[in-house]
């Protein structure tokens, strides 16, 4: 497995120059993944950023920020047509960057809640179907992969459990196309994070490792010897990535209900997780 950390525990949005400061930190405190969530498409020199990354022995995966202008089963065309152009700019940048993981709630914007009924739903399922269906065969013919996220009832009312996201990438039918979890939202809306975790099986490609409360993995109440004995049936050896937040960044801190410190430094969030994760899983 590779041991990962989102640039999100420490900045919003990462540039560059974010890319050049927070590589050797990463690096330092043991990491051997680094995510990079791309929020403005001109924030990153992509190339710039690997060559960083590779100088500091990191991997990389590129972790979408899905705004109200990016949604691919948005009622709008024109906000659909820019939710794809969006993602395939992710492909391209997470391959220019020497990675293949593309991955988040790649379908809605983080935020949308709607009510649908039965018909209103499997219209806009087939409608995401068709729309992942372009997107794998535009990443696979790169060499990049989609990681499809459910996400929790008051972040999306469209994919919340990973039975939803496995029904999705199976009509997808694409190899390109897998599922993520997070275990964040996994322990607000699964009855077992294990067998949520079984269910994806084989077409898991990437995990985030996170605290019910988002702090730091082995900290709170998320039931990780449960995480722990499912990746190890289903063969898991991909990237597990610390996904977190700061409430230093006020934009970030609103868009993710980051109100208070969860560790006492972003630094310690971070490096008591990897050593929690570590023990846990390497």
């Amino acid at each position: 497995m590779k041991f990962g950390v989102n640039a999100w525990v420490w900045v919003s949005p990462l540039t560059t120059e974010g890319v050049a400061e927070l590589a050797p930190k990463v690096k330092a405190l043991g990491f051997d993944w680094f995510e990079v969530p791309i929020e403005g498409t001109g924030d990153i020199d992509y190339a710039r950023a690997g060559q960083i990354l590779r100088d500091n022995g990191l991997g990389v995966s590129v972790c979408a920020a899905m705004g109200p202008d990016r949604d691919l089963i948005h009622p709008d065309k024109a906000i659909r047509d820019n939710g794809m152009a969006y993602l395939k700019h992710c492909i391209d940048a997470v391959r220019t960057m020497g990675g293949t993981n593309v991955v988040g709630p790649l379908y809605s914007a983080v935020g949308r809640v709607w009510q649908m009924t039965d018909e209103e739903r499997a219209r806009d399922t087939d409608l995401l179907v068709q729309q992942l269906r372009e997107l794998a065969t535009y990443a696979g013919d790169k060499g990049a992969v989609l990681g499809v996220e459910p996400l929790n009832r008051f972040e999306t009312s469209f994919i919340n459990l990973a039975s939803q996201v496995v029904e999705v990438v199976d009509r997808v039918d694409h190899p390109a196309c897998g599922v993520m979890l997070d275990t964040f939202h996994m322990n607000i809306e699964e009855k077992s994070l294990g067998a949520a975790i079984r269910a994806a099986g084989k077409r898991l490609v990437h995990l985030h490792a996170c605290e019910n409360d988002r702090g730091a993995p082995g900290s709170g109440n998320v039931t990780w010897g449960e995480v722990a004995a499912a990746l190890r049936e289903i063969g898991y050896d991909g990237p597990v990535v610390i996904e977190s937040f700061t409430n230093k960044v006020q934009s970030i801190a609103r868009a993710a209900a980051i109100w208070r410190p969860l560790a006492p430094s972003q630094d310690a969030l971070a490096q008591d997780g990897l050593k929690f994760l570590k023990q846990l899983l390497a």
